[in-house]
């Protein structure tokens, strides 16, 4: 939609940036965040009514997987961003494990050049190793200097621990995180789901919580041994919260997220062996879920990502150990993220700070807040709309959710991104 003036209405305006929760009238203009309340209004402006729902600034998913290049069939850039747009992200930061990985300056920038017409804001992330295969850096210095804006081999784990330190003072040379992908492969090989006695019962190889914690656990210890920043991806269980919650309390500079999934269900959801529920890390128990939700209250988790992993059912609809592991998530993960704020385990505010404040922050990225001159990056959100997830209606290219047939309260309504309407569902 082309660019115009748009004054929001009566909506509960939320910026924890700026502590502001308060109802009342935003203008957008020239692309920028202009005021709230305005005494005067410009020309030809486009006055839309919000009565009852929240304003606030615009989500920001730091771990996606948008396919392209080389597996486009699951997902390209435009309808990645289509997805994100209308789950209310105005950005998305996309995972390096391509066909090829985005491990050159001439991949970041083809992912850039690519995304300039897309719905939202794409920053591609870079290739921690070379080829993502782990025996050696990859060029980071020319893949900043392209646009890249952290470093991963996100899919695989970093076995070896002095790549991984010094791919952390690498990128702390350039300000940037390293991503972890926490994962003991010894110890995972081979598994399919989270490892107990619903494993055994049901005959599929298991997964330890331990996998995770132990490559938790060595990446803390190299966070602290070098003081560069770590962010750790998509955490799940109980025992890696509380090495965080530690390694927090003693200084080490770390960041962590997790997924709707890991607070959203358990490993009963995979049930008579449904792949969708399928994922790696696996679901967990009810006292990792706990555990992640009390992580994401006080703050020893900084973020929710939805780590989008679209998959054709060509990989889902497969015996369980061998189909692929991942779910789609732009399009279900406010809404599964406000179940914690209809439950009161976090509030509005927390809610912000989760999925757009943080993630902002994490990566340096623009946003993550409504001040005056900011970038007119906004999403509103009807906190109290109702409506079944169907796999008739989503936007992204594949339908791998075991969210499908949910009813769920509360969605993003309206995406803004630098001024322009991306998504509109009024």
């Amino acid at each position: 939609m082309h660019l115009q003036s748009i004054l929001l209405k009566n909506g509960r305006i939320i910026d924890p940036v700026n502590g502001l929760d308060l109802v009342g009238n935003f203008l957008i203009h020239n692309r920028k965040c202009a005021e709230i309340n305005p005494a005067s209004l410009p020309e030809g402006i486009r006055e839309i009514d919000i009565t009852g729902k929240w304003l606030v600034p615009g989500l920001i998913d730091i771990h996606v997987h948008l396919r392209e290049p080389g597996e486009e069939y699951k997902e390209t850039i435009e309808s990645g961003a289509n997805a994100a747009a209308a789950g209310g992200f105005t950005a998305v930061a996309c995972m390096p494990n391509t066909k090829p990985v985005l491990d050159t300056a001439q991949m970041i920038k083809a992912v850039l050049e690519k995304a300039q017409d897309a719905s939202c804001r794409v920053y591609p992330v870079g290739a921690l190793s070379a080829h993502s295969k782990g025996n050696a850096l990859s060029d980071m210095g020319d893949m900043y200097a392209a646009g890249a804006v952290a470093f991963t081999d996100d899919g695989r784990p970093v076995d070896d621990s002095q790549l991984m330190r010094r791919a952390m003072e690498y990128a702390g040379h350039y300000g940037v995180p390293i991503i972890s992908h926490s994962e003991e492969m010894s110890l995972s090989r081979h598994g399919s789901m989270n490892e107990g006695s619903m494993s055994t019962r049901m005959g599929i190889i298991g997964i330890p919580r331990a996998a995770e914690e132990i490559m938790v656990y060595r990446d803390l210890a190299l966070a602290g041994l070098t003081g560069q920043h770590l962010h750790l991806a998509h955490i799940s269980t109980k025992e890696s919260v509380s090495l965080i919650r530690r390694a927090k309390a003693n200084g080490c500079p770390v960041t962590a997220e997790t997924a709707p999934h890991y607070f959203s269900l358990t490993e009963k959801a995979i049930g008579t062996y449904d792949t969708y529920a399928k994922m790696n890390p696996p679901l967990r128990t009810d006292k990792d879920v706990e555990a992640i939700k009390r992580g994401l209250e006080d703050g020893t988790l900084d973020l929710i990502a939805s780590d989008h992993a679209p998959h054709s059912d060509m990989e889902k609809l497969l015996e369980f150990d061998r189909a692929a592991n991942g779910i789609i998530g732009l399009e279900t993960s406010l809404s599964l993220a406000l179940q914690l704020v209809q439950k009161k385990t976090i509030s509005e505010t927390r809610l912000v700070e989760l999925m757009s404040v943080n993630p902002a922050k994490v990566l340096g990225l623009a946003g993550g807040t409504l001040a005056a001159d900011a970038q007119a990056d906004v999403t509103v959100i009807d906190p109290i709309r109702q409506y079944t997830y169907e796999r008739g209606s989503i936007v992204s290219t594949s339908k791998n959710s075991p969210f499908i047939g949910w009813k769920l309260t509360g969605k993003a309504v309206l995406t803004i991104v630098g001024g322009r309407i991306t998504y509109e569902d009024l």
